[in-house]
């Protein structure tokens, strides 16, 4: 059954330990550029979450798309070799602006970055647990990424998520965690693409994701982007059915973080109780 604004504010309030991210959509500009209003945002608004005694995790998208920008490149290029070595300099840069954004609101973070088979494989999956956990207790806020330098299709190991949606479920999973918060260039799910249909509604609550869901749900990835609406219905079904409560939104709008830990009607809402028929 639905939960109502009541239901839904409940379980926001309720919300210990919250997995938020962040796409490359909302924290650069379509030129790869840093967008750092959002950033500043974004790291306000996590900070806030941590000063009230919450716990986050922030897994972010960014490091091939904020590499095209800082050595001006027009496109993102297309050879793997290319790609792990522009991804290997955005890193970078994107862990210097976190830092450095989050030092102005007095707190300190952590990179880990990950590869499929890190999860897959029981010891490194202890050994990542642990230090998130650590991280945590110390009042240090991780932030994931893909670690894109090593991870290809191609290869037998170090495969890779495909995109950093599937990725945040699986820590929220691993974590334990009470929400995941996936931050988009869109305002939720749509019944059809909203970009391309003005009779396009936002669909305000799931509480059953099955194949129909996945076919007509609307919204792609940005150019500079690898995850579309698809991959976040597909996160979001591995959240629920670890009993993870999941909102899609859009990371620009001002306090958005803010408005969906009050509960308020906006983005999408899965229902930690959802059901998944997805086979």
């Amino acid at each position: 059954m639905a939960k109502d604004n009541n239901g839904r504010r409940s379980v926001m309030a309720d919300a210990k330990r919250i997995v938020i991210k962040v796409g490359t959509s909302t924290i650069t500009f379509e030129n790869g550029r840093m967008n750092l209003r959002n950033i500043d945002r974004l790291a306000r608004a996590v900070s806030n979450l941590m000063n009230s005694g919450k716990q986050v995790i922030l897994v972010t998208s960014g490091a091939i798309g904020v590499g095209v920008g800082c050595l001006d490149m027009d496109r993102k290029p297309t050879l793997m070799r290319d790609k792990q070595a522009i991804a290997a300099v955005g890193q970078c840069e994107l862990m210097n602006v976190y830092s450095r954004c989050f030092a102005e609101y007095s707190h300190v973070v952590g990179q880990i970055l990950l590869t499929k088979d890190d999860l897959d494989e029981t010891h490194t999956r202890t050994n990542i647990s642990n230090t998130m956990e650590a991280l945590l207790e110390k009042g240090i806020l991780p932030v994931v990424n893909e670690n894109d330098t090593v991870s290809t299709n191609e290869i037998l190991y170090n495969g890779t998520f495909g995109d950093n949606d599937t990725l945040s479920a699986h820590v929220a999973c691993l974590m334990k965690s009470d929400l995941l918060i996936i931050l988009s260039d869109i305002d939720g799910l749509y019944d059809c693409d909203p970009k391309g249909s003005i009779e396009a509604r936002r669909i305000p609550v799931v509480c059953h994701i099955d194949r129909y869901l996945l076919d007509h749900a609307g919204g792609i990835g940005s150019k500079l982007a690898t995850g579309g609406m698809h991959t976040k219905i597909k996160a979001m079904s591995l959240a629920v059915s670890c009993g993870i409560a999941g909102v899609i939104a859009e990371g620009s709008q001002t306090q958005i973080l803010e408005d969906i830990l009050e509960g308020r009607d906006i983005g999408t809402f899965f229902d930690p109780q959802c059901t998944v028929d997805i086979e």
